[in-house]
């Protein structure tokens, strides 16, 4: 277990957090939560011993391991993937380093009965054990199985990393981590930059860690997914809970409006208490009584209720002006950089209004795709047309890097806002956390959450009929994040959305756009319904698949049934294609395999099927609760959070299902 003892930071005047105490179990699955600035990056390098404390200390057993992903760091440009990777075994080398010399010492030692000779062994075998614990047999297939599930393709592992953009060298460094299975695994953001396929995977592969997680996310869905425990910096002040993210958004408001309560309780207190030292100071005979309230008002410890708590953006974006029917149309579109083809086929029509999410594995071309609707990239063939009077607003996701730096916060609005928008620029600010002194800060000393909510306020300038968003929320915090989805839903003009996180795109668009290679498909519904029909996709495609391994068995049973004969004793005797009775058993004993293999892959589908349904009666259910009842939203987070932790189970149950199954058929 590692502790945290009286932790504080402190900067100049300022403190980031004070008399922090924090115990991490052996299994224990955390989500860090806090505003931005909190300190959760630096609390994270702390406990990784990149960054000392200003006062407390980090304790830890012997030889405790932690791996820390940040959400920068710097990589080793000329080394292939597939090395980085390789990395996490050096504790392998290390350990069959020692296992050596403790073989060798044990053979020369003949004190048998000593308890150095006891140790020796013990020694020995704990060197065993951690052997088998670390895969030492097949470290290079785990890496390629590791990477993969990342997204990385065959031919990538002998690449260097020079040749990768930022995301994937940071997908490069978190396959090092989790091949290394630390006894803590910190991580910062780690899906800023994966894909909605990989966060799912690195959701199932987290979902197994034999140690314990400390996670920072703006992902919603992941922090409930994978934690059972909340911790929140707010203030100075920690929230420890033990629920996952949702369950205890319930708790802290709850606790919120408790301890506003208690501060006016007290502050009627304090009011009652100085009328009767006001009412007796003046009295001889009760000025005893006066001074020992005074004493009593003195030594009280006043609630406060964290400011910070009530400060979150407000905004709506303004009217859109009225734009033709259709907004996009592509016919036969095709991009390519050279030889390499990002894209072809694309046929698409987006009408006024609509919302659509775009979605596609790292690499797709989703990025080149809002380019091109914005004219700034040409098609390399195929028509690719705008609609009537569109007039698009555009936030990319390197937006915070195209901010000026040597301009002020209010002068960066300055410099685009024209009209009477201008008379409001301060009050627009302050809508976005923005007031006081924080309007003369430069733009290069701003967070990169502060620099989100600039380029967002940027956006509400001018009356856009189109709004492109090129994930938008990569550093927003979670209350940030939630007004933001909340002004998009209300928006009335077209949106085109591109995004990782499923809980920011739920329920905010009518239509999602999956760019491929080979163009693009249109699922009706928002993200969860595209989630839901890839899955019963899979599974459809997986069915078809089986069906035609079946009936190829059957054929090639039906051509060469062996002609058994049953001797007097019951054996089975060689058939005339050569047919044993070993082989016969052994047949009948796979069929009987496969069979039952099936008979548990499809009653895990269903069981699937029956939770992701009680699942939305169990959201619907939530909606439409009154939300001054918070024992009932209570209630059903509990049991939400329950059932979506039993889905999960049961879909990773499926999928090994599915692998047994589909190794005995390959079998057979």
């Amino acid at each position: 277990m590692l502790h945290l003892i009286n932790l504080g930071v402190h900067f100049g005047d300022r403190t980031l957090f004070s008399g922090l105490d924090l115990a991490i179990g052996v299994k224990d699955r955390i989500g860090l939560v806090g505003r931005n600035g909190a300190g959760k990056s630096t609390l994270l390098k702390i406990i990784a011993g990149i960054q000392r404390p200003s006062e407390g200390q980090v304790s830890s057993p012997k030889d405790y391991r932690i791996g820390y992903l940040p959400q920068e760091m710097e990589h080793e440009d000329q080394a292939t993937v597939l090395e980085v990777a390789m990395q996490a075994f050096e504790e392998v080398n290390a350990v069959e380093r020692r296992l050596e010399r403790l073989t060798e010492e044990v053979s020369t030692r003949t004190d048998y009965e000593s308890e150095s000779y006891a140790q020796l062994i013990q020694d020995l075998s704990d060197a065993n054990e951690r052997l088998d614990a670390l895969g030492a047999s097949n470290t290079e297939e785990q890496a390629h199985r590791i990477l993969q599930g990342l997204g990385f393709l065959q031919t990538d592992v002998n690449r260097v990393m020079g040749e990768f953009s930022g995301g994937w060298k940071m997908r490069g460094e978190l396959a090092k981590l989790l091949l290394m299975q630390p006894d803590l695994l910190l991580l910062d953001e780690p899906t800023n930059h994966l894909d909605i396929e990989s966060i799912e995977w690195l959701e199932a592969f987290l979902l197994h860690h034999p140690g314990a997680i400390m996670l920072i996310s703006h992902d919603r869905v992941f922090l409930d997914t994978l934690t059972k425990r909340t911790v929140e910096l707010g203030g100075v002040k920690l929230y420890d809970f033990k629920g996952a993210y949702s369950a205890y958004q319930v708790w802290r408001e709850e606790e919120r409006e408790r301890q506003e309560q208690a501060a006016k309780n007290q502050q009627k207190y304090i009011q009652d208490t100085e009328q009767l030292i006001n009412k007796f100071r003046a009295k001889k005979n009760k000025a005893a009584f006066a001074q020992g309230l005074m004493k009593k008002l003195d030594r009280l410890e006043r609630i406060e209720v964290d400011a910070a708590e009530n400060m979150q953006i407000k905004f709506r974006f303004p009217p859109a002006p009225r734009s033709g029917k259709v907004i996009f149309e592509a016919k036969t579109v095709k991009k390519a950089f050279g030889d390499l083809v990002v894209f072809e086929g694309l046929d698409f029509i987006m009408a006024r209004q609509e919302k659509v999410a775009l979605v596609g594995k790292n690499g797709a071309g989703k990025t080149t795709l809002t380019r091109m609707l914005l004219r700034r990239e040409a098609c390399t063939a195929g028509e690719l047309n705008i609609g009537h009077n569109v007039d698009i607003g555009y936030y990319a996701q390197n937006q915070t890097d195209e901010l000026h730096g040597d301009l002020t916060v209010l002068e960066t609005l300055e410099e685009v806002a024209v009209g009477d928008v201008r008379k409001h620029l301060r009050a627009l600010l302050g809508a976005f956390l923005f007031s006081g002194e924080d309007v003369d800060k430069k733009v290069k000393v701003l967070s990169g959450g502060e620099k989100a909510r600039l380029a967002l306020c940027k956006l509400l300038l001018h009356p856009y009929n189109v709004l492109i968003l090129d994930e938008p929320t990569n550093h927003l915090d979670l209350k940030s994040k939630a007004v933001l989805k909340e002004a998009l839903q209300a928006f009335d003009g077209s949106l085109v959305v591109v995004s990782h996180d499923r809980d920011f795109l739920s329920e905010m668009t009518q239509w999602v756009y999956e760019v491929t290679p080979r163009g693009l498909t249109q699922y009706i519904g928002d993200i969860k319904a595209f989630l839901h029909e890839k899955h019963a996709t899979s599974i459809t495609a997986y069915e078809a698949n089986k069906t035609v391994k079946v009936s190829q068995t059957s054929r090639r049973d039906a051509g060469t049934a062996p002609n058994q004969e049953r001797s007097q004793g019951g054996s089975v005797k060689d058939g005339v294609d050569g047919t044993t009775g070993e082989d016969y058993k052994a047949r009948k004993q796979r069929e009987k395999d496969v069979r039952k293999a099936k008979n548990a892959v499809d009653r895990l589908e269903k069981k699937v099927i029956e939770l992701e349904e009680k699942l939305a009666r169990h959201n619907q259910a939530m909606a439409e609760t009154d939300p001054s009842d918070r024992s009932k939203i209570a209630e059903l987070a509990y049991a939400y959070d329950a059932i979506q932790q039993d889905m999960q189970d049961h879909i990773n149950q499926w999928e090994k299902a599915l692998e047994t199954l589909e190794g005995l058929e390959t079998e057979s």
